[in-house]
């Protein structure tokens, strides 16, 4: 069903759009996905997202083939995942490329398994250059703040905040790839998650 769908939206001609956003078109055509499982509206977000997300995916890796499985695994999952889309805590573009960056990181957690050691380092750096984006993330300013919060954690806190929130890992997954107590992994947590609070809440003043 999915792949049917990603070939008709393929297929499809192309949308003309202007060069701003029509965040409320946008949001409109997730709903109808949501709500009614309405192929023209996902063959319209295929259209407006397929070509940015192309662009960002081969940016990052090395070639053609793992582009378009971002493309192909981030617009499946916004067919079947469309109904977690809330309008009231983001646009529709914020929610694609969150969509899109737990692609890339989960290709990247496959990619780079042989180099759990320096996960952070190896892939953090991708995701700071995908929210810099500036015509495809102009929605992305809360994003960037957190992501220079994140950046200022000590590096033991930082790679568990990164691999808990990021890259959707246990906890217990976590404790398993440092090698350290769970204990150790959930202390690490809270301490970060207070400096985060405190930080971002001065950003907000």
């Amino acid at each position: 069903m999915q792949s049917d769908l990603l070939s008709t939206a393929t297929n499809a001609k192309s949308i003309s759009m202007s060069n701003e956003i029509d965040h409320t078109q946008l949001c409109d055509k997730l709903k109808a996905v949501a709500q009614e499982r309405d192929k023209q509206a996902f063959t319209y977000l295929f259209n407006f997202f397929a070509p940015k997300i192309l662009r960002i995916a081969r940016n990052k890796f090395p070639n053609d083939s793992q582009a378009n499985e971002v493309l192909q695994e981030t617009m499946s999952n916004v067919w079947r995942k469309a109904h977690l889309f809330n309008a009231d805590k983001g646009a529709a573009t914020t929610w694609v490329y969150t969509v899109m960056r737990n692609v890339t990181f989960d290709l990247l957690r496959k990619i780079k398994s042989n180099k759990e050691d320096n996960l952070s380092d190896d892939i953090w750096p991708i995701a700071e250059n995908m929210v810099s984006e500036q015509d495809t993330y102009q929605d992305h300013l809360a994003q960037d703040n957190l992501l220079n919060v994140i950046d200022t954690l000590p590096e033991s806190q930082r790679e568990v905040v990164k691999g808990f929130y990021f890259m959707e890992m246990s906890q217990e997954q976590l404790a398993a790839q440092l090698n350290l107590p769970l204990g150790t992994i959930k202390s690490r947590l809270r301490l970060a998650l207070a400096k985060l609070k405190k930080q971002l809440g001065e950003y907000n003043d």
